[in-house]
């Protein structure tokens, strides 16, 4: 640990997933106070993580998971708060300097504005937070002066390109994809790939829904959204490129034509940790990248014709709006379904697909409020479509 360095204090969102739980490594590793934690149900997990940190506060969004926590942990000083409200509470009363959002889907939408109202350091892993309400949060971030530091190795990787030039001389965005367990079949193939084949990423440690949405590309479409609303640049100037040993995690190329790109081994715990010390650097578990040993680089052109959750995401930021709120909503219920074995893979393409051009409307909507009735009506009308 680099002893000149003092670590901000903590609040992990999201504790128990793949991101939360890697924050958790950083944290230990480190010696990262964490003052507050936050999961869905996992009690068991959740117990562990508050025995071993000693957090002043825990919310769990399962109010009946919430009061089996309180009664398993009443020996410690540890407060239990209750529900989405509860998150919320915890959020502002927390004396956690920095709050890392890995709260999955939409449900992390509160908790980030929750943060920024709190005007507290906001180290986002929640992408949905951007996708379905960009301008608004990044709106709410202004107005606090705040700096919404990313978690996911992409929009990290972008930010520390940043530093070598000037917003204004920014030409394009390289956003980089593994290319996920399917890269190069046809879309006649997707209809016969099923769960298990799926989850078996090859590279990226990750929860199952998001390693869903990284198999269709619909995870790459979610992160150009994010980037045009964290850096400022529009979608026109944002090139997907496939980089299947994902090593470089994304580049910036400046209006000379010099590319700027960060590297490292493939572990989200770098992007945790720089998203806590930045810009300051401090020594990791990261074992040292070796570019004698991986010999080769390769780089493709997304196959935007087979993934098409891809385009339609650069098509819903484009019309704005609402819109993207819809491509969320819909994408997180025909996974939900998939997961289920209720639907095929292909399916999901079709599915999100057609709903975002049957409520291609909602981008003429810009409010929160209007925002969440769109994201409420994009669920109804994907659960009735895939009841038929």
């Amino acid at each position: 640990m680099n002893q000149e360095y003092t670590f901000p204090s903590v609040a992990v969102l999201g504790s128990t997933g793949s991101v939360g739980e890697q924050a958790l490594d950083v944290a230990r590793a480190s010696g990262v106070p964490v003052r507050a934690l936050c999961a869905h149900r996992s009690v068991r997990r959740v117990e562990e993580q508050i025995r071993e940190f000693r957090p002043a506060a825990c919310a769990m969004a399962d109010e009946k998971a919430a009061a089996e926590l309180r009664l398993a942990v009443a020996d410690t000083p540890t407060r239990i708060y209750a529900g989405d409200k509860g998150i919320c509470e915890m959020i502002a009363e927390s004396d956690a300097e920095t709050v890392v959002n890995s709260i999955i889907g939409e449900a992390g939408l509160n908790s980030t504005l929750t943060t920024l109202k709190s005007k507290k350091k906001l180290a986002l892993a929640n992408k949905e937070s951007l996708v379905v309400a960009g301008e608004i949060v990044m709106d709410l971030a202004r107005q606090n002066g705040q700096d919404i530091l990313p978690v996911d190795s992409e929009h990290c990787a972008i930010y520390q390109c940043l530093h070598a030039g000037r917003r204004q001389d920014v030409k394009r965005l390289l956003l980089t994809a593994s290319g996920g367990p399917f890269f190069g079949r046809t879309a006649e193939q997707m209809s016969e790939i099923t769960v298990e084949q799926t989850l078996a990423h090859p590279t990226w440690k990750m929860g199952a829904k998001i390693t869903v949405d990284s198999a269709t590309l619909m995870n790459k479409g979610f992160e150009v959204i994010e980037a045009v609303h964290l850096f400022g640049v529009q979608p026109e100037q944002i090139e997907v490129i496939v980089h299947r040993e994902s090593i470089i995690h994304s580049m910036v190329e400046y209006v000379d034509n010099s590319v700027i790109a960060q590297l490292s081994v493939p572990d989200m715990r770098l992007c945790v940790q720089y998203a806590l010390t930045g810009p300051a650097r401090t020594p990791s578990p990261l074992e040292q990248l070796d570019l004698t040993a991986l010999s080769k680089l390769t780089f493709f052109r997304p196959d935007m014709e087979t993934f098409v959750l891809l385009p339609c995401a650069i098509r819903a930021i484009k019309m704005g709006g609402a819109l993207p709120a819809v491509l969320n909503a819909a994408n997180e219920v025909a996974v939900a379904h998939f997961l289920n074995h209720e639907m095929t893979f292909r399916q999901i393409f079709d599915t999100v697909t057609q709903v975002t051009e049957d409520l291609s409307a909602a981008g003429h909507t810009h409010d929160l409020e209007g925002i969440l009735a769109w994201d409420r009506e994009a669920r109804r009308v994907t659960e009735k479509l895939l009841s038929k």
